[in-house]
């Protein structure tokens, strides 16, 4: 299943590497497990070519059963997790702002809601891989960017929110903002994310960029006056208020946007992901949303660390 899975998502995404930022592994692990599956199968399945990776005729066969064959994987472990009177798993991926600021606290109320029946877990990812983790049932839900048009995904808005350009009080850069100094959280690297495009409306280049582990991170450089780093506005309230920061006038901002959640069709979704869907329209998680918290301090903050172990 392990093989079948990083077939699938180098299949749909294109790259290696964006299957193993899906995936949360490193990308000579799903070269490996690539390589395992061509032996078994004996044939290349997948080529490089001029124009990316292409599919090989019995690659294009496989995709199809493969595809279908990680889902039912996905069904069989929440079969037997509920035969054993386990938690129902149920997997949220969106961008890193909303894993840091909302996913936590929307977690906790949900699994307090359930009664401990459903155990939530979060993961950041970047806008293209969603479909893919969502449609393979490697994700149950993705929580932030619409996603209509995915195959078999319904995209629902649940709420409006607004970027806006934060600096620290009399440290506004000079010049014109595309040679501001960029303070950036992962999300910036997300080229369909909603900061990149705040960035693409300045004409801010790359050079100008520094990207930090979370958007905390930033926004405490940003404190410092170091730079200019956008925000959700209302994500950043305690900053707000304390004076700490404020918000600058620039071309294309604040950039409002809306807060969407992707699920299979209700056929095929499971039932926690239909629970989730429902409590993101009640009050208690409306109230979440607008006000989940101070985020996580950069000396809690862990990123990542993805291993692989050679024999």
């Amino acid at each position: 299943m392990t093989q079948l899975s990083a077939f699938v998502l180098v299949a749909r995404l294109g790259t290696v590497k964006a299957a193993a930022s899906a995936l949360g592994v490193s990308e000579p692990a799903v070269s490996q497990a690539i390589a395992a599956l061509r032996r078994y199968l004996d044939d290349p399945l997948i080529t490089r070519s001029a124009n990316g990776m292409e599919l090989t005729p019995g690659g294009s066969r496989l995709l199809t059963i493969a595809a279908q064959m990680v889902s039912l994987g996905a069904e069989a472990e929440s079969a037997v997790r509920s035969a054993q009177g386990a938690a129902d798993r149920l997997r949220l991926v969106a961008p890193s702002p909303l894993v840091e600021f909302v996913a936590g606290p929307l977690a906790d109320a949900f699994t307090a809601r359930s009664g401990g029946s459903i155990e939530v877990s979060a993961g950041v990812s970047a806008t293209a891989e969603m479909s893919a983790l969502v449609a393979q049932r490697l994700a149950d839900v993705a929580f932030g960017p619409d996603l209509s048009g995915g195959p078999g995904l319904v995209s629902e808005p649940v709420f409006r929110a607004r970027i806006v350009v934060l600096v620290a009080p009399d440290a506004r850069p000079p010049g014109p903002p595309s040679q501001w100094p960029w303070l950036v959280d992962p999300s910036a690297t997300d080229p369909l994310s909603d900061v990149s495009r705040v960035l693409r409306r300045v004409g801010v280049p790359e050079s100008r960029l520094s990207v930090f582990p979370n958007q905390t991170a930033a926004w405490e450089a940003a404190t410092r006056g170091a730079g200019v780093a956008p925000a959700i506005a209302h994500l950043a309230v305690h900053q707000l208020r304390r004076r700490e920061l404020q918000v600058v006038d620039v071309p294309g901002t604040p950039l409002d946007l809306c807060w969407h959640v992707t699920t299979l069709a209700p056929d095929r979704r499971s039932a926690a992901a239909g629970s989730l869907r429902h409590f993101l329209g009640t009050p208690e998680a409306m109230k979440l949303l607008r006000a989940p918290g101070a985020g996580v301090p950069p000396s809690r903050f862990r990123p990542p660390v993805y291993v692989t172990i050679w024999s």
